[in-house]
């Protein structure tokens, strides 16, 4: 409970908590960026397993009609590919056809 700590309510003065809220925001930001960067160095098999974690952590009921049908699509993608119904292309490739394909 630092918030309180930090935020000592006194007879004379108020804490503005608010005040912090930037503070805590900008903190949580670097915090999912170390996550992130984190979880871009696992192994490929490691990553797809934490993908799925994520997903399937997600609440259905809290979630809108178009994210459920996401859900389901990331899903059935993620099947495929482990499957081996589709062939993965990496990324750069895949960047590459589209732009080709657009004429740049």
């Amino acid at each position: 409970m630092a918030a309180d700590t930090d935020c000592q309510i006194s007879r004379a003065t108020l804490c503005d908590k608010t005040s912090n809220q930037g503070d805590v925001m900008a903190r949580a930001a670097t915090t999912l960026e170390q996550v992130a960067e984190q979880a871009m160095a696992l192994p490929s098999e490691s990553r797809a397993q934490l993908a799925d974690l994520l997903i399937e952590s997600l609440d259905g009921e809290e979630l809108g009609r178009i994210e459920e049908l996401w859900l389901v699509e990331a899903k059935r993608r993620r099947d495929e590919v482990r499957s081996g119904t589709v062939k993965t292309v990496p990324g750069e490739e895949a960047l590459r056809k589209v732009r080709d394909s657009l004429g740049g």
